[in-house]
């Protein structure tokens, strides 16, 4: 957007309707939220996080909020929402929910209508000045969206659809201004799931200020409780047996996907960062841009999800643990996505031609006996299913897996919204129509995720990029680091569902190969081109055939442990990630050895669990 344009918007801004009256609510920052969840997600692509009424088919509590009426008088009101079932349904949608002033509902049904994210006219109320209450009402339990709601005295004055004119607009109407104090420190980790608890804690206890930006209100990415995957890969392994010993301190100590809450032993993973003297945790803070030093970052913007604030944070060093590379995408690293061709490493397992197919995203779910009948309402949005199609199971793990043939960044919430749509539909036919339905007819839905649960897409590019010819020959490479032991583990669409739902499978399967226990070299965890950055996670350096083995959480953990280290050697000898490989090794490799767990945390570990949760073989190097 040209500053001749941006001139023009802030002109056309300050100028609508000069006499009306105007507020603007970011419903994430609602005081009482209720039963509404916040979800900040795909905050990226739509420019905010939202409320969503995650009931499972129950309505969830109302949220509420006071705002501040400017004058009295007559306010029409707007509100940003999405029927998220338009992809596949061209009708109303299930997501219906209404709005509240002072007491009482205004009689337009939100959220039902349209196939994007739109500003929906909600009504118009008289209003005094003063203090007035919000109040979203759901209607259905059936994620219901609200990102923002706009009063105004003049009707025409609609907020933009636009993306650019909209994030300017609500920026304008929050007053948000860009941060001035900038806070330094020797590392910034952004991502809290294992990779990158493990590459604050070890930075921290070598002596590194470290700053951890966590996106979510509690730690631990796919193993914490809101997407409940345990954590897979063994640990303290191979020729650095000291790394992963850590993840003892706060690792689950029961195995098992899509299991109550309290198997993910949240609070551990809180306690474990908090007793880190040198680690500031910005939890519910997510990373939004990077400003660039030449070949360097210099500095990152991270944004509260809920009250909006943002802070600049400065540091010599950053570590991209977000999954997606998000980070390293801002600073114009180099990556890649979906699969290579067979030809370019090598690779017997890759397909011939490249591709953009990825692993994809699970929504897990269980469902709970209730020892007596209980009822499901009706759900069919364009997916429909029968006795022949059907999933009859009580619960979907793992094997749920949406979008793989999807942009696994820029497609995120259809990929997200569609494992709901799926678990929705199966439950709903299970539940009315299921001719012998005694198996289900007791039971109720007692969990479903709403954050998915990722396993590929951004891989950052490094110095080395792993390819299945290191893994097969067990290659040897001088900066080899933490140890993978999982087996080349890669999921493609289920034949038996995509025959069932052609173009429109939810469900993945997998060939376990299993491998010799395999060191990663160091030079696939720091960018080839930002200079300054290392990365942590299922975004390292690798194909995506080699992605197969090193995307479990005890493996990522070992990861970021090495990355701790390495960016402690930067600070001591005020290096590069590559200057520590070049000039720095032999101090790299006799800190991986002894590793930076604490003595005395050790249970045992010599069990493998796949992600079904099934027993198999350890590798007999792994028994000596």
């Amino acid at each position: 957007m040209t500053k001749k344009v941006l001139a023009y918007l802030f002109l056309s801004l300050c100028c609508i309707s000069l006499h009306a009256a105007k507020v603007w609510v970011e419903t994430e920052s609602f005081r009482n939220k209720g039963g509404w969840v916040t979800d900040q997600q795909f905050m990226d692509l739509m420019g905010s996080p939202y409320l969503m009424a995650h009931g499972m088919g129950i309505p969830v509590a109302n949220a509420s909020t006071p705002i501040e009426i400017p004058e009295k008088g007559t306010y029409h009101i707007y509100v940003r929402t999405f029927n998220w079932t338009s992809p596949w349904h061209q009708g109303e949608g299930p997501g219906k929910f209404q709005l509240g002033i002072n007491g009482k509902k205004l009689s337009t049904v939100l959220g039902a209508k349209g196939d994007k994210w739109l500003w929906q006219y909600a009504g118009k109320t008289n209003l005094k000045q003063g203090e007035a209450i919000l109040t979203l009402h759901d209607l259905t339990g059936f994620n219901g969206r609200c990102d923002a709601i706009y009063l105004t005295t003049d009707k025409e004055d609609i907020p933009s659809e636009e993306s650019a004119e909209l994030n300017l607009f609500r920026r304008r109407m929050m007053n948000l201004q860009a941060p001035a104090i900038q806070q330094q420190y020797d590392l910034v980790v952004v991502g809290g799931g294992i990779a990158g608890m493990c590459a604050a804690a070890s930075a921290s206890r070598l002596g590194c200020k470290v700053a951890l930006i966590n996106d979510r209100p509690v730690l631990g990415g796919n193993n914490s409780a809101e997407v409940r995957v345990h954590l897979g890969g063994h640990i303290e392994v191979g020729p650095n047996k000291g790394l992963g010993r850590m993840i003892r301190e706060f690792g689950h100590s029961r195995k098992g996907n899509a299991q109550p809450e309290d198997y993910y032993e949240d609070e551990k993973k809180n306690e474990f960062i908090a007793a880190e003297e040198n680690v500031t945790l910005f939890a519910n803070y997510r990373a939004v841009s990077v400003k660039m030093n030449g070949e360097c970052i210099e500095s990152i913007i991270i944004k509260h999800i809920e009250t909006g604030e943002e802070q600049c944070l400065k540091a010599p060093l950053f570590s991209d643990c977000t999954g997606d590379g998000t980070i390293g995408y801002l600073a114009g690293a180099d990556y890649r996505m979906g699969r290579e061709a067979r030809s370019e490493f090598g690779e017997a397992l890759a397909p011939e031609v490249a591709d953009k197919m990825t692993m994809g995203a699970s929504v897990q779910w269980y469902s709970v006996d209730k020892k007596k009948k209980t009822s499901f309402p009706e759900f069919s949005y364009g997916v429909e299913f029968n006795e022949n199609n059907c999933e009859k199971v009580t619960m979907g793990e793992w094997k749920w897996e949406t979008g793989m043939n999807f942009d696994q960044v820029n497609d995120a919430e259809r990929i997200r919204d569609y494992g709901l749509q799926v678990v929705y539909s199966n439950w709903s036919f299970l539940k009315n129509h299921l001719k012998a339905n005694d198996k289900y007819k007791d039971r109720s839905l007692g969990w479903v995720a709403y954050v998915a649960g990722k396993r590929e897409s951004r891989r950052l590019l490094g110095d080395y990029i792993l390819k299945q010819d290191d893994i097969d020959k067990n290659v040897f490479h001088e900066d080899a680091s933490f140890t993978a032991t999982w087996s080349i583990d890669l999921h493609f669409p289920d034949p038996d569902n995509s025959k069932k739902f052609p173009n429109a499978e939810f469900k993945a399967a997998t060939n376990h190969i299993y491998i010799y226990p395999y060191a990663v070299p160091y030079r696939c965890l720091y960018s080839r081109n930002v200079e300054n950055l290392f990365m942590a996670g299922r975004n390292i350096s690798v194909t995506h055939v080699a992605l197969g083995t090193v995307r479990v959480m005890r493996t990522t953990g070992m990861m970021g442990e090495v990355v701790g280290i390495a960016a402690s050697l930067c600070k001591k000898y005020r290096a590069s990630p590559r200057e520590v490989y070049q000039h720095h090794l032999e101090e790299l490799k006799t800190y991986m050895q002894k590793g930076m767990g604490k003595d005395g945390n050790e249970l045992p570990d010599n069990q493998r669990f796949n992600e079904a949760n099934k027993l198999l073989p350890v590798p007999r190097a792994l028994m000596k």
